[in-house]
């Protein structure tokens, strides 16, 4: 008996969330995977606590009478998606919602080291042959292939392949990416400069920055139809869609090359993240700035006004911001102690503070044990979060699943999500897309809706609000929006606006 080998069956160890994205109503995110098996001698009965560390995993299993012990580890990132799936953004290879964490099969044996989501699609980067991938909802040629296709499956963008890609950022219809050598490339929508290439005509493919040659980019984030970049130096750039102040350039102009933008006492900026219609940065001391549209009080100035320009979130002047995030009408940030902060629209409970309430000044998030927060993400009513010990929570509207909880409830405060628990062996498996080889494309039949500016935006195909919206083209999910033809623009608007 005592030469005699087993093997011990252990649960596999929980997934550890290196990267969290949140879309319109979808989230997607970047786990390291590990696996184990343990290969014992057996001799006496003794129980002996064994320690193992899988990629930053902590994991114990209790191994009766062993003294010799062999391990084999497997492990590896994978992507999973849960949430909204009707144009394909989740990249499973149908149209069907996921009400929890789902695997996607298309990147196996990838070596993805980023996920972003945009309202309606999904940006994936892969080390393996500097391969950018995307999937989802492709009218105005969001998702980078030349056409307006949707796609079920993620498929490599042909003309970022090689590149040496260092980020991405999304928006509601327009992506823009950064490579190693500080080149910034744009594609998608452009009817307000979104693209910042001097003109207002959708680019199906990317396009190059022509204004940023001789200057180096470190980051790029993307709002509904606006875009901003930091350079190297600290300054801000803002174009696209201005008539809220959302460029930060003093006035309400749309601009369609990049401008710089000016920040009070000379700060340097060194994060930013872009709302749906407003902007969030950071200064290089910790400095919260927030500029653009403030009627649900997203700005955190404790009022609903609308700022031209960056303005200094006073309630937060005494904390070191770390991270920021903005999501339709509400905004997150985290400081370098851990706190999590949101405020603005919250509808659906998507600031985390266990009302429904809006609150235009920023207010503490709550979680057990005060646990430490390293990542938050914002979705369009939805908030995502990473704590130090790598558990995720999220909270606000879970009318698709996208929420992760198994259900589509609403929450208004942090709810663990049970598949990516690190505190012991999660009791819920995570389950692996079963995609189809010919990754095919597909034509939503779904009436999509947005809150877009009339401008130049297709005033023949779709009515317009007495205040300048468009209800045609995009993607507010309908249990938001009546859909009757018989309500009046007003009416269909009064539970969004």
């Amino acid at each position: 008996m005592d030469d005699q080998l087993m093997m011990s069956e252990f649960c596999d160890p929980p997934p550890r969330v290196l990267l969290i994205s949140a879309g319109a109503s979808h989230t997607v995110a970047l786990l390291m995977m590990g696996r184990s098996c343990c290969r014992h001698k057996e001799t006496k009965n003794l129980d002996v606590i064994v320690e193992i560390t899988i990629a930053y995993l902590i994991f114990k299993p209790l191994v009766s009478y062993t003294s010799i012990i062999f391990f084999a580890f497997k492990a590896g990132n994978v992507v999973c998606s849960w949430g909204r799936g009707e144009d394909g953004q989740l990249g499973h290879g149908d149209t069907n919602d996921r009400l929890l964490p789902t695997k996607l099969s298309a990147f196996d044996g990838q070596n993805i080291v980023s996920v972003t989501c945009g309202a309606d699609y999904t940006v994936v980067r892969s080390e393996s042959g500097c391969n950018v991938y995307s999937c989802g909802w492709g009218d105005f040629g969001r998702l980078g292939h030349g056409d307006h296709s949707d796609l079920l499956i993620p498929h490599p963008i042909r003309a970022l392949q090689g590149l040496r890609i260092k980020q991405l950022a999304c928006g509601d219809s327009h992506c823009l990416a950064v490579t190693m050598e500080s080149k910034v490339l744009s594609w998608g929508r452009n009817q307000n400069g979104e693209l910042g290439i001097g003109t207002t005509k959708d680019s199906p493919v990317p396009q190059k920055l022509f204004t940023f040659e001789g200057i180096h980019i470190n980051m790029v984030a993307a709002g509904a139809e606006h875009s901003v970049a930091i350079t190297e130096d600290g300054d801000l750039y803002g174009w696209g869609w201005g008539q809220y102040g959302n460029l930060g350039l003093g006035d309400t102009n749309n601009r369609s090359i990049p401008e710089k933008v000016t920040v009070d006492h000379g700060e340097k900026i060194v994060m930013v993240s872009c709302g749906w219609r407003h902007t969030i940065s950071v200064s290089s001391s910790g400095g919260l700035y927030t500029h653009g549209w403030g009627k649900y009080g997203q700005l955190g100035h404790g009022n609903f006004e609308d700022h031209l320009v960056p303005c200094k979130v006073q309630a937060l002047s005494d904390k070191f911001i770390s991270q920021v995030s903005g999501g339709w009408r509400h905004s997150m940030a985290l400081t370098s102690t851990g706190q999590l902060f949101g405020w603005g629209w919250n509808k659906f409970g998507q600031i985390g503070v266990g009302n429904n309430f809006d609150c235009s000044t920023p207010m503490l998030v709550n979680f057990p044990h005060n646990q430490k927060l390293v990542q938050v993400s914002c979705g369009w009513r939805h908030t995502v979060a990473v704590t130090e010990s790598a558990n995720v929570y999220s909270w606000g509207r879970g009318a698709n699943g996208q929420l992760g909880h198994g259900d589509t409830i609403d929450r208004s405060v942090p709810i663990i999500i049970d598949a990516f628990n690190v505190d012991g062996c999660s009791e819920q498996h995570i389950e692996s897309s079963k995609y189809p080889s010919s990754g095919k494309s597909f034509a939503s039949l779904s009436v999509r809706y947005a809150v877009v500016p009339n401008e130049t935006a297709l005033r023949s195909q779709g009515s317009t609000s007495d205040k300048g919206y468009s209800t045609f083209d995009a993607n507010v999910p309908e249990n938001d929006v009546s859909t009757d033809s018989s309500p009046t623009i007003n009416d269909q608007f009064k539970e969004m606006m």
